[in-house]
């Protein structure tokens, strides 16, 4: 699976648990970057942040028997990062995505905004 279909993929876990704000990063394009893709989104609540990264993790095994290579952040669910090596995940509480602004450090990547329903 590429970079490009596994963020697709993991798109579809946050969807399936309303997260908001859904954000893809190609970083591609990028020299000394870490990696090909972020996908960013955020969760009104330590709960559904939880639930959300739960859902990424499932959803991605379920269609390529992948797991993140690194998780961080699941214990206090304010902001959980998952490195799927090409592609990194982060899953904010709304308030701490506010906070660190992640966009805003990578603001040369080519950034696709999901329209959740």
């Amino acid at each position: 699976m590429t970079a490009e279909e596994l963020s697709k993929v993991i798109v579809t876990g946050m969807e399936d648990k309303k997260a908001s704000d859904i954000v893809v990063m190609d970083l591609r394009d990028i020299t000394s970057t870490m990696t090909d893709f972020f996908v960013i989104c955020s969760g009104s609540s330590d709960t559904q942040v939880e639930g959300i990264s739960n859902a990424v993790e499932e959803t991605v095994f379920n269609r390529s028997n992948e797991r993140p290579w690194r998780s961080e952040g699941k214990t206090n669910r304010q902001w959980v990062l998952m490195d799927y090596v090409n592609v990194v995940v982060h899953i904010f509480l709304k308030e701490k995505r506010e906070f660190y602004q992640l966009e805003e450090l990578w603001g040369d990547a080519k950034v696709t905004k999901i329209n959740s329903h």
